[in-house]
């Protein structure tokens, strides 16, 4: 009974050491592929790109994902995921109302002007695929609205706690800022023009405080 026990805990263990490895190796190819998605756009994340950066098997890659499509989904997700930790969670710590908003919007412009060099999913992703609908679309579009609906909730929240006035229109205030981190990552990334990103932050801060009630 005592071997059959501890044959039953070395399966137990071996079984946890393999699932462990998986997982790690899952997500240094989700690392590679979100490189490759920054450099190359969707079009350019291929199973064999990552197997070779990877230095494994086509069939090694494969076996995670089953399909290009797949992959494509999950790099999508672990986007948002990361998206989530870098501006999302770290604002949560902050006060509601305005000092959770203002902290989530600069967040997310320093992530931008960090992704100079890659881009950020949510906006060169969503030129990429306007026009190829499919279930890649499909994730991107679920998760953009997911990210937009919280920016929304953050400003009805900020009017809710008497920060912002009672007549500030939430999509007005979501629809300017995201055309200050689209300029700042179309100069940035396609001008190399730094600058940008100071004239993004100035006009974000003075629309907040435009909108401040008094």
């Amino acid at each position: 009974m005592v071997a059959a026990a501890k044959s039953k805990q070395i399966q137990t263990s071996e079984s946890e050491f393999f699932t462990s490895k998986g997982n790690l190796t899952k997500s240094n190819i989700l690392n590679a592929a979100l490189y490759l998605v920054g450099r190359d756009g969707f079009g350019g994340l291929t199973i064999g790109l990552i197997a070779e950066r990877m230095q494994m098997s086509k069939s090694g890659v494969y076996a995670h994902f089953e399909s290009k499509e797949n992959l494509q989904i999950e790099v999508i997700r672990e986007y948002h995921r990361r998206f989530s930790r870098t501006v999302f969670e770290p604002a949560l710590f902050f006060p509601r109302g305005l000092p959770r908003l203002n902290r989530m919007l600069e967040l997310w412009t320093e992530l931008t002007i960090s992704e100079g060099s890659t881009g950020c999913i949510y906006i060169s992703g969503a030129f990429e695929l306007d026009d190829q609908p499919g279930p890649v679309r499909d994730e991107l579009i679920l998760i953009v609205e997911t990210w937009r609906k919280t920016l929304i909730r953050a400003i009805k929240m900020a009017i809710e706690e008497g920060h912002l006035s009672s007549k500030t229109r939430p999509a007005d205030m979501l629809f300017a800022v995201y055309s200050f981190i689209l300029g700042i990552q179309h100069d940035i990334r396609f001008l190399k023009n730094m600058g940008s990103a100071d004239i993004a932050k100035q006009h974000i801060k003075k629309m907040l405080e435009q909108n401040r009630q008094d």
